[in-house]
């Protein structure tokens, strides 16, 4: 039995397609990937992708919810492993969530594409993991007074914009010879200065 045919036998076909259009997503981008090229690449027949993926809407929507995955275990554990305040838990999920994206920016902009298609409710669940110890941690800081808690929603807008952003500009260079965490830091310091609760008038 040939060494292609034993892999799919035991079923590892499917985390090596995976695995491929990942690579082929960062240096391509999606119009980069067709099932027809992945096989080739792996080394199987043209049609068996199609065991596992039916066609590439399939194929994306699975990279996407193994990319919430990574990021929900990565910032889980950013979060998990956290000390201090909640600026520095603060701080150490955006140094978590910058590193993902700058390290799969193809594969975060996949994500963010998908994740809120209503006829994939597996991208909108593996999405609500990603960032529930996130949620939970800005919940804590509004409930502690650390944070306005007006408007939950504004607030984790401000809070996602403002580090998805500082990503893109990490990625695109800007930010010279700086340490990127001390970056991360002294953005996150400045936004929650910003987002302190005001006094009553």
């Amino acid at each position: 039995m040939s060494e292609t045919i034993t892999r799919y036998h035991h079923g590892n076909l499917r985390a090596e397609l995976l695995a491929c259009a990942e690579r082929k997503l960062e240096s391509t981008g999606v119009q980069g990937l067709s099932l027809r090229e992945l096989a080739r690449e792996v080394g199987v027949s043209h049609g068996a992708p199609r065991q596992h993926f039916p066609d590439k809407q399939a194929l994306l929507d699975a990279l996407a919810v193994l990319g919430l995955q990574r990021l929900g275990s990565e910032l889980d554990a950013a979060l998990g492993a956290a000390e201090g305040d909640f600026a520095d838990r603060l701080i150490a999920f955006a140094r978590a969530y910058v590193r993902f994206a700058t390290t799969h920016p193809a594969l975060l902009e996949l994500m963010f594409a998908r994740k809120d298609r209503a006829d994939a409710p597996e991208l909108q669940e593996a999405n609500a993991r990603a960032f529930a110890a996130p949620s939970a941690l800005i919940a804590a800081g509004q409930a502690d007074g650390e944070i306005d808690g007006e408007d939950p929603d504004r607030v984790a807008m401000a809070l996602l914009a403002t580090i998805q952003g500082l990503a893109a500009v990490i990625t695109g260079g800007k930010i010279g010879d700086r340490p990127v965490d001390s970056v991360v830091t002294g953005t996150i310091e400045t936004l929650l200065r910003g987002l302190r609760p005001r006094p009553a008038a």
